[in-house]
């Protein structure tokens, strides 16, 4: 009984339990530190003249932006009959993470692209019931978006 336990002698740690208690510690890893190299400090001369005007600002890299943004709203193209019918008539369907919007895919598209996205139009499809035998389970469920673009442009969806 627990009220009893008390009353109990406790057992002395054997020499197999005091051994498993002592961590060995690794042997600590010495980095050399490299020297500094003094900063050179350049006295203001007085013949060149000091420039007043707004900070020059380097361009953006379009590339990474491009990639960060896409694939976070964008997982793949969904690829059916359907779907090929709809890319005759300049739309096209791509499956999306559920948290996106309208707006996040405009942008991933025609940025991914580089066409002009008219139109987005969201679908969100249910999980299903499945069952092979016995065995029940769940289909996933998706969000896909249909994204109309200008008239002329074209996406390659697939390589050919």
């Amino acid at each position: 009984m627990a009220l009893l336990d008390i009353f109990k002698r406790k057992k002395e740690p054997t020499k197999k339990e005091i051994a498993k208690r002592e961590v060995k510690k690794p042997p600590k890893i010495k980095l050399e530190k490299k020297p500094v190299k003094p900063k050179k400090v350049e006295k203001p001369s007085e013949e060149k003249p000091s420039e007043v005007g707004p900070p020059k600002v380097s361009p953006k890299v379009k590339g990474e932006r491009k990639i960060d943004t896409a694939y976070r709203v964008l997982k793949e193209p969904h690829i059916t009959e359907k779907a090929t019918d709809l890319s005759k008539e300049n739309q096209y369907i791509f499956k999306v993470f559920p948290r996106t919007n309208k707006v996040e895919i405009k942008k991933a598209v025609s940025e991914l692209y580089g066409v002009d996205v008219m139109s987005v139009k969201i679908i969100k499809i249910p999980k299903k019931k499945r069952r092979l035998g016995k065995i029940e389970g769940w289909r996933k469920g998706y969000k896909k978006a249909i994204v109309k673009i200008r008239k002329g442009q074209k996406i390659e969806v697939l390589p050919r």
